[in-house]
């Protein structure tokens, strides 16, 4: 082979690799290495956690099961906003695994407390909110006629799930005053855990990222120690980012213990 020849082949080599590598860059996706894994799941733990693991023991008499909004506008498919978390819920299996904790709690004598979310229409006079509350109003998520009616509220989007009712309605199950942005501070959650010698609380419901999260938050502001049930939530998947995934993260920063709900269910069955 001439030297002219072998010069023109390594100039077409060097274009050649230089237009793949550009490809490759420009769409990721077309690479494909051996040398890398990919995850199971985007929700996976990491296999190295980088922070100190925690765990909550459960002791009875001391712990409580809390749910926020197990409520049809975000667990059923006739639920006004089904088309953004029906998805997640599907996924995790969310309104069975509810329905285990709540199943849990009353077999095992373990109390059970709701932190609902409900709207009046006084509410509808705000002046200011922030996207997911203009959303809400907007939509008429967890609508009521009144603090002081039930007119039109049985099987309305701010009713509970109706396979939730037995474990909810049984008159033992405590139903808090509504919350009417995400956390519980503006209801009186803390006050009736706290009267009733609760320090521990088992945490699930709806949604991962807004009230599921805000409530973790406000009782470990409060002094509860707190566990999150993973797979007995769920979230929005928008194009602002998938709000399970945001919630996960923070559950692994600061809950003190993170549990699916197989492993909630077999610790209060064996709680001492």
């Amino acid at each position: 082979m001439t030297n002219s020849a072998k010069v023109w082949i390594a100039y077409w080599t060097v274009i050649v690799t230089s237009i793949v590598s550009t490809a490759l860059l420009v769409n990721p996706a077309s690479a494909k290495s051996t040398a890398y894994s990919a995850p199971q799941t985007i929700y996976e733990d990491p296999a190295k956690p980088g922070l100190p693991q925690t765990d909550m023991a459960i002791v009875k008499g001391a712990t409580a099961i809390v749910i926020t909004d197990p409520q049809i506008d975000f667990l059923s498919p006739d639920g006004v906003t089904w088309g953004v978390v029906g998805e997640s819920v599907t996924e995790h299996g969310t309104v069975e695994n509810l329905g285990k904790l709540m199943k849990a709690a009353k077999e095992n004598d373990m109390p059970l407390f709701i932190s609902p979310h409900h709207y009046y229409p006084t509410d509808h006079g705000w002046k200011f909110e922030g996207p997911l509350e203009k959303l809400m109003h907007t939509i008429g998520m967890f609508d009521r006629k009144g603090p002081y009616t039930l007119e039109k509220f049985d099987g309305s989007g701010s009713d509970f799930m109706p396979e939730y009712k037995k474990y909810i309605l049984d008159g033992k199950t405590v139903i808090t005053s509504p919350h009417k942005v995400y956390g519980p501070q503006q209801n009186d959650l803390v006050l009736q855990l706290r009267k009733r010698g609760i320090s521990k609380v088992i945490l699930a419901g709806m949604s991962a990222n807004l009230c599921t999260q805000a409530h973790l938050y406000e009782l470990l502001e409060q002094g509860f120690e707190v566990a999150v049930v993973r797979d007995a939530t769920a979230a929005a998947k928008l194009a602002e980012g998938d709000g399970y995934l945001a919630a996960l993260v923070n559950f692994r920063f600061v809950a003190n213990g993170l549990w699916t709900t197989d492993e909630a269910v077999a610790l209060v069955e064996h709680a001492k």
